[in-house]
């Protein structure tokens, strides 16, 4: 009995320990180890910063990540603009920052090419092949770049192939190795390490560019309550203001986190319903 009890005490500690655990996940924009390495002093501060694990958490890829993210999975969740606008309207997931990168904060979707292509506008790719980053749910590697060729007056399958690569810097590497004849991806790729560290990227150029529109997102679950969202908020506003929380920042490839309202993704939905006829 008194071994019985000891167990019963035990996970009654336990138990509750493990509930306040966060759950941070992170979308696989780039590759997975390397995701880990790049948000696991982030975790690490926001754990000792709130008083509760956060553990990290980095799907394989797209599909699913965004199972997780319609099963509520994560409390504190880093995606695209799209991943956003639909989990909001969906699974009532709240926006509280988004990255400045570059020290930009806004980032556009992008067509990219090789130099030596040929291609001279966005009309040279009709019959051509279009590797995207990612998957249909990709804001500025999928839906802002069918935004720029339907613009053109291109139609998907109709007048260029689609194909699709795990993730933005593979598409733009399969470009540079003659897999495809562009790539769809974020304005900011051929800057990202993931691409020059693989890549001549003077060999690659940008073709075109969408309409720019509020970076990437983080968001937390519908039913965190408002307290804890704004003090999430505060931590991660406040790193650019430390040595420290800037190695945080220069670990995670960003240049710092502003605050941002549901208001700010207005061009999202106008972009997307655009190009997608999906509206949030």
């Amino acid at each position: 009995m008194k071994t019985h009890l000891a167990v019963f005490i035990l996970l009654a500690i336990l138990i509750p320990m493990e509930c306040l655990a966060l759950d941070l996940g992170i979308f696989p924009r780039r590759p997975v180890a390397a995701t880990h390495k790049a948000f696991k002093s982030l975790a690490k501060y926001l754990s000792r910063e709130l008083g509760e694990p956060v553990k990290l958490i980095v799907p394989k890829n797209f599909k699913a990540f965004w199972k997780q993210v319609a099963d509520k999975k994560f409390d504190i969740v880093h995606f695209n603009q799209y991943h956003y606008i639909k989990s909001h309207k969906e699974f009532g997931y709240k926006v509280i920052v988004s990255n400045e990168e570059f020290g930009n904060k806004q980032i556009a979707g992008s067509l990219s090419i090789r130099v030596d292509s040929g291609i001279q506008s966005v009309a040279d790719l009709k019959g051509k092949t279009i590797l995207f980053g990612g998957g249909k749910k990709a804001m500025g590697s999928f839906i802002a770049p069918t935004a720029i060729l339907k613009k053109a007056g291109l139609e998907p399958d109709k007048d260029y192939t689609i194909k699709f690569a795990k993730n933005p810097p593979s598409a733009v590497i399969g470009v540079f190795n003659k897999a495809a004849d562009a790539a769809g991806s974020g304005n900011v790729i051929l800057k990202l390490g993931a691409v020059t560290n693989k890549i001549d990227v003077s060999q690659q150029k940008i073709l075109a560019e969408s309409e720019p529109f509020v970076h990437l997102p983080w968001a937390v679950k519908g039913d965190m309550p408002a307290d804890k969202a704004k003090k999430i908020q505060d931590l991660m506003t406040a790193l650019s203001g430390s040595d420290a929380g800037k190695a945080i920042l220069k670990s995670a490839r960003v240049t710092g986190f502003y605050a941002v309202t549901d208001d700010d993704f207005a061009k999202v939905r106008e972009i997307t319903k655009f190009a997608l006829g999906e509206q949030y």
